[in-house]
């Protein structure tokens, strides 16, 4: 394998950031055992890096109905209709992880409609999906169809805040080339011996 570069951006020395991105950095990589590359990247720009992961973290690791399992499914769904590698690749990692199940990721990226799971699920990425292809277009009857399948309007607020901001980081991926780092491909996969 060739060593790639991380984003048409070249990322910045940790040394020269800010103590706080250099902890936050140091922390995510004890617990992964590597840097998410989206990290590196978007650490060209303290001030948004510190915005970013705060929404993100606001969004995907409060306490609610959704559980991060299915927060994560939100991810892959519209990152999937948004074509961005990374998102699919990193979140679909997590995703399989949160979920205990291997398969589940790359069900959800291509076509949810058709993936293994709960209708309960795939009413909340057909809402999701809809936001991230054409939120012009929700209207009542999307959050009456999310009510019936059990989703309060807090639920619904955090479905479409999660697509909406991952549209965002989508956009950004893809625009600066971020590539996903090669260990999230093998996350949550049986091993073959």
């Amino acid at each position: 394998m060739t060593e790639q570069p991380i984003s048409r951006f070249p990322p910045p020395e940790l040394a020269d950031l800010p103590q706080d991105i250099r902890e936050r950095i140091a922390a995510v990589q004890e617990k992964s055992g590597f840097v998410p590359n989206v990290f590196l990247a978007l650490a060209r720009r303290p001030d948004e890096f510190r915005a970013f992961f705060a929404y993100h973290d606001a969004l995907m690791e409060k306490p609610g109905t959704l559980s991060k399992a299915e927060r994560e499914m939100i991810v892959v769904a519209t990152s999937g209709v948004n074509q961005c590698q990374y998102c699919v690749v990193a979140h679909g990692a997590i995703l399989r992880i949160r979920a205990k199940n291997p398969l589940i990721a790359d069900q959800v990226a291509i076509n949810h409609r058709k993936a293994d799971l709960e209708p309960r699920q795939k009413a909340m990425l057909d809402f999701a999906v809809k936001v991230a292809e054409r939120s012009h277009a929700i209207d009542d009857a999307d959050y009456e169809e999310l009510k019936s399948h059990g989703f309060s309007d807090d639920d619904a607020w955090d479905i479409a805040a999660i697509a909406a901001m991952f549209a965002m980081s989508n956009r950004l991926a893809n625009a600066f080339s971020i590539r996903p780092n090669d260990e999230f491909y093998l996350m949550g996969r049986e091993s073959r011996s």
